[in-house]
């Protein structure tokens, strides 16, 4: 029965004509003209270099050796770097070399709450090309597991 109540009808059938083919018709340029065009078609395209990042952005020589620094900070309680472990929420580095960390802890009442931010500012500190850094401690979003790298979950064996 259909969705209205009605039977369904069924025929049977012996044959079914098959469909035509597509077809592309060359007439309009020559097989050489097309080729021609094929071989040229990127070749604007892969010519053009990739846009140099800035160091103080992601893949940048100045923002990596931040990232490095950060992954060298490691919780206390957990065998993982802060970095990937999530509590680093952003990283920013002005034209100037000054640079600003927001970060949070797993927990408000973290035993590392007072000196792990100043850890943090004096390891971004050290880092040559830094002018001087700032830590923005922040609760909201509020830390959790899901904020892992990969990385560190398999560390923690939770893949």
């Amino acid at each position: 029965m259909t969705g209205d109540g009605k039977p369904f009808t069924i025929e049977q059938v012996d044959a079914v004509d098959t469909p035509p083919r597509g077809r592309v018709d060359d007439s309009a340029e020559g097989a050489g003209a097309t080729l021609a065009r094929k071989k040229d078609y990127l070749a604007g395209f892969l010519a053009q270099q990739p846009a140099a990042a800035s160091a103080a952005e992601p893949g940048g020589d100045l923002y990596e050796a931040v990232v490095a620094a950060l992954r060298d900070i490691f919780d206390p309680e957990i065998p993982v770097n802060i970095y990937d472990l999530g509590l680093i929420y952003g990283v920013e580095i002005d034209a100037e070399g000054g640079a600003a960390v927001t970060m949070t802890l797993t927990t408000p009442h973290c035993p590392v709450a007072e000196s792990m931010p100043a850890e943090v500012e004096l390891r971004v500190s050290a880092v040559p090309g830094i002018r001087d850094a700032e830590v923005n401690l922040v609760w909201d979003p509020p830390w959790g597991p899901d904020r892992m790298s990969d990385e560190a979950r398999l560390e923690l064996g939770m893949l």
